[in-house]
């Protein structure tokens, strides 16, 4: 039987968290083998056996994960949903399942329904429903009697009991009402407007069901819903239907720890009917995931019965779900807010609708301003869309959205044809709540009509004024009587009709005009003017990155790739330079994302500054922990430098060095003295394009600064600069210290030797035997004749030797003199050591006195100045008597052939180097590294006694090898599956699975 394939966002609605998601997608490349057997897909993941029931839809693993769906049926729905399936047949596990629910759906015999006993179980409970109103009557009665004063002493323990008597009447809906404001009395500002708000609608709850037989049948059943009178599916189904083309606009979703709630919101595209369609899920289960947003479909949906008949359920379905580029019937704010007062006038006790908004542009203060100008405000968490204005750019988008009192909340948005969801909600700490009551009668309540009797034939909603008399024409309770709640309340001071026994009081008087008050308020709300929207963004003029790019992007982001969140960043800068080398532009909609990935991880950010565009840009000029990338940005053109902000001016002098950098450093020069220190040190990091001896006098004036970052970031340029004044005072300093005698270049006498100085320090121990694995044969360089050292260190770290960059914070263990002298050599042009080679300058500091300040200054040198051949000689015959620090420095000097050659031999020799120096190959690899390591996992998955050091370096390898390894990780992967255990298997088949990954990231790229 045909099965239409579940598309991936399918398969990523059903994961109970994200981390099985995460997991899930691991395991993806695990399976070996899968099929379908009717609606039944089945695979072998391991030793597993993984099948889904696509009907259901219902799952089963053999794995022990508790939770539903686990990892591997959701991988299983992944390979499905991406490529398909295969066609073996079915094995018997497969098969006895889809026996086992087929006979488990067969409809059992039907008994015969006894409508006496039901008509009295149906008796019994509205008794028992009944008399809990009542008390809920009097317990809101006394309340208000006393005063809510109290509540914010008392706390949980003044709702509780009655919460808990409640639940015993079988009144789910007031219980849990009123165990939410257990949690509300006494927080914040205004707790006791949101608190009699509720207990007032609560009591409007009671009147209703007082007058239950006397009510529309609509309005009823709204009533009967509020209390918890269920209505089963079968009632629901039974009713009448609405087909159309209904449009899923959005959904939101809701965790209180004992279920999590799915609220999906539909729209019909001919009817302009709004569908809400809930569904639940207990904790590890997996909720339905037939409803996607972003699509429509037609079908029949039966709705519940009410006076505001919202929520529905699906009877059929007569077409596939496909996408849809924009929703029809979006409107103005002015036309949605009349519907939501239709719907509230209807069913006074509803707290949220939809609205389907067109046209409307964020504005700076958390408001949405629609075309007419009229505004609405968003919730607190949803006050920043930053999802809306990366996708829209801040033109008119079409938004569906929950309105509340709260204000809105969004739900997806349509930008050029595309789908856009709304981005996660924010917490919004201290959001203030505006009171929704008049102040007289929170004034009232807070003291207690005991104290202050509240009576009044009219009552304040906003600018509304509302009599509560006979006449009056409150839109409280639909249905009810003539005049609403307030006229069933009868003038003040009379017993309204229908009450007997005392029921009525100046308490319930007072309940009954906040009821009035709060409806009329929320039901009478107007836009707001005078908001403005924000400008809109720059147009872009490259074009998008090929969208099979752009969606393994929006996955990498999403936690979709293989490996983990620490590959998942190594796989983004991968993804991040080949677009960039490409050339184009990532879809607006994912740059809120990236910027934020940006902001973690510094490294990434030169080519996310080359696909973010001028939208990107623009984002960053609105937010203040997106700024870096202003300083990353693509150059902009300025009219005025003195006028031009901060990351204009450094964008446009970025530009300008690479064409005249001459003006560019005038125009630092015009106004450096009045410059920010901030300022002068970004625009110093430009120099580094285009630097020369022209600069150095900018640079000299900038080793004066008060700032130490511009000190910096000036010494970095000029120790950079050939023949920089710097480097002649360092290398007179350090030639004055450091002597060699007793050897005569070609063409020059041999210089005469003095008398021996005494020496300044005792000899260190004879350094140890040199690590460094021997290079490529090169001819011995040694001083002809026995050339000597002659060391005198600088005896004081004087103003001048400040100003060139020498700290005065020796290294733990290390003696004044010693420390200059290091910082001296590391200061000093290489270059500058002409007389012999450097091997022969080591050769003749080794064993000195002075040694260990003379090799580390070179090596400093050498890593400061990416001096490779010192950087060997060092390695080759020194590498034991330097720091650890400093000698994995010099191996980034390294090229990268000799560094894999070392990396190689490593491995070979079983060193425990080898993983360090695979990390510092910056990568690809090549193929002889490459051969050498698959070798290693190879011999290391047979014989290894723990799987750490495999992993690792599968690991290492996903990223740096060549993706065409992939076809020989994935053949040496599935000999290991026969021959060992499947957790040595493992990091090989993940290694195989990246490198796939890579290779397929980079053919989109191409």
């Amino acid at each position: 039987m045909p099965v239409e394939r579940w598309s991936i966002p399918q398969v990523e609605a059903l994961a109970p968290d994200p981390g099985s998601l995460r997991n899930a997608r691991g395991v993806t490349g695990q399976f070996s083998a899968t099929g379908r057997l009717d609606e039944i897909l089945w695979g072998l993941c391991r030793s597993y056996q993984v099948a889904a029931d696509l009907a259901g839809p219902a799952f089963k693993c053999s794995c022990p994960s508790r939770k539903i769906p686990c990892k591997h049926v959701l991988g299983l729905l992944l390979v499905w949903a991406t490529s398909g399936v295969g066609g073996g047949p079915a094995p018997e596990f497969a098969t006895t399942w889809q026996a086992a629910r087929a006979a488990r759906a067969k409809p059992r015999a039907a008994s015969t329904p006894d409508p006496v006993a039901a008509a009295k179980r149906a008796q019994e409970r509205a008794d028992r429903v009944t008399g809990g109103m009542t008390e809920l009557r009097r317990w809101l009665d006394d309340q208000v009697e006393q005063g809510l004063a109290g509540f914010a002493r008392a706390g949980r323990q003044t709702f509780e009991p009655m919460a808990a008597r409640l639940v015993d009447a079988q009144a789910p809906g007031p219980a849990g009402a009123l165990r939410r404001l257990s949690g509300v009395a006494g927080i914040g500002p205004q707790w006791a407007d949101r608190v009699l708000g509720e207990l007032a609608m609560l009591r409007l709850l009671v009147t209703a069901h007082d007058r239950l037989d006397s009510l529309a049948a609509p309005l009823a059943a709204t009533v009967r819903s509020r209390i918890g009178f269920p209505t089963s599916t079968d009632d629901v189904l039974s009713g009448p239907r609405v087909t159309d083309r209904w449009q899923v606009l959005g959904q939101t979703e809701s965790d209180d720890g004992a279920l999590t709630t799915r609220r999906t919101w539909l729209r019909g595209a001919a009817t302009g009917r709004f569908a809400l369609v809930l569904s639940f899920a207990a904790p590890g289960q997996a909720l339905t995931a037939d409803l996607v947003p972003g699509t429509e479909f037609r079908g029949d949906l039966c709705f519940y019965p009410g006076s505001a008949p919202l929520r529905a359920l699906v009877a059929e379905r007569v077409s596939a779900a496909e996408p849809f580029a924009s929703p029809d019937g979006a409107g103005p704010i002015r036309a949605a807010l009349s519907g939501w007062a239709s719907i509230l006038a209807a069913e006074p006790w509803r707290f949220d609708a939809p609205m389907l908004l067109a046209d409307v542009i964020p504005a700076s203060d958390g408001h949405l301003v629609d075309a007419a100008g009229d505004a609405l405000p968003l919730a607190p968490g949803h006050g920043e869309p930053w999802w809306l204005l990366a996708a829209a750019g801040a033109a008119p988008a079409t938004v569906a959205a929950e309105w509340s009192p709260a204000g809105l909340r969004p739900l997806a948005a349509w930008v050029d044809g595309s789908f856009v969801p709304a981005g996660a909600p924010v917490p919004a700490f201290g959001a203030r709540r505006a009171p929704e009551l008049p102040p007289e009668l929170l004034a009232a309540a807070l003291v207690g009509t005991g104290r202050r009797p509240w009576a009044s034939e009219t009552v304040h909603a906003g600018s509304l004024v509302v009599e509560m008399g006979a006449a009056a024409t409150g839109p409280a309770v639909a249905g009810a009587p003539a005049g609403g709640p307030a006229a069933a309340s009868g003038p003040a001071g009379e017993v309204p009709p229908g009450v007997t026994g005392g029921g009525w009081s100046a308490a319930s008087a007072l309940l009954e005009a906040a009821a009035v008050a709060l409806t009329c308020r929320r039901a009478g709300i107007v836009p707001e003017i005078g908001r403005v929207p924000v400008p809109a963004a720059p147009a872009e003029t490259a074009p998008l990155l090929p969208s099979a790019a752009s969606a393994r992007l929006a996955r990498i982001l999403g936690g979709g790739a293989p490996g983990g969140s620490h590959l998942e960043q190594e796989l983004l800068a991968q993804w991040l330079a080949a677009a960039a080398a490409r050339g184009g532009l990532v879809p607006p909609a994912m740059l809120p994302a990236l910027l934020d990935a940006g902001r973690r991880n510094t490294t990434i950010r030169t080519e996310l500054a080359l696909v973010a565009g001028r939208r990107g840009a623009w984002l960053a000029e609105q937010r203040g922990d997106w700024s870096w990338l202003l300083d990353e940005a693509v150059p902009v053109s300025i009219a005025d430098w003195h006028t031009a902000t901060g990351s204009e001016r450094l964008s446009h002098l970025a530009a300008l060095r690479r064409t005249d950098p001459d003006q560019a450093r005038e125009l630092v020069e015009s106004d450096w003295r009045s410059e920010s220190s901030e300022n002068r040190a970004r625009f110093l990091t430009t120099f580094a394009t285009g630097l020369s001896l022209r600069d150095e006098p900018l640079l000299e004036t900038a080793l004066d600064d008060r700032r130490k970052e511009v000190r910096e970031a000036a010494l970095d340029l000029l120790r950079q600069l050939p023949g920089a004044q710097l480097g002649r005072r360092m290398a007179e300093r350090a030639h004055a210290a450091v002597r060699l005698i007793g050897y005569a270049s070609p063409g020059r006498p041999r210089a005469a030797s003095p008398p021996s100085p005494a020496p300044a320090a005792s000899p260190p121990s004879p350094a140890p035997a040199a690590a460094f694995p021997a290079g490529p044969a090169r001819a011995a360089v040694s001083p002809p004749g026995p050339a000597r050292l002659v060391v005198e260190p600088p005896e004081e770290l004087d103003p001048a030797l400040r100003r060139d960059g020498v700290g005065a914070a020796p290294v733990r263990g290390i003696g004044a003199g010693a420390w200059l002298l290091e910082e001296v050599v590391a200061g000093t042009p290489l270059e500058t050591w002409t007389e012999l080679e450097p091997a022969g300058y080591l050769a003749v500091a080794r064993g000195h006195d002075w040694a260990n300040p003379l090799l580390h200054g070179w090596a400093k040198a050498a890593v400061t100045q990416r001096n490779a051949a010192w950087a060997v000689a060092l390695l080759e015959t020194d590498s034991g008597t330097l720091r650890e620090a400093v000698r994995w420095d010099l191996h980034l000097v390294l090229p990268p052939d000799r560094l894999a050659g070392l990396a190689a031999d490593a491995l070979r020799a079983g060193d425990g180097s080898a993983h360090r120096l695979l990390a510092l190959h910056p990568g690809p690899w090549p193929d002889h590294l490459a051969a050498t390591v698959l070798e290693t996992v190879a011999a290391r998955a047979r014989t290894d006694r723990h799987t750490w050091q495999l992993g690792e370096l599968c690991r290492t390898a996903a990223l740096a090898m060549p993706p065409a390894y992939a076809d020989l990780a994935g053949r040496l992967a599935a000999q290991l599956d026969q021959l060992v255990d499947p957790t040595r298997v493992r990091p090989v088949t993940d290694l195989a699975r990246t490198l796939t990954y890579r290779h397929e990231m980079l053919q989109e790229l191409q």
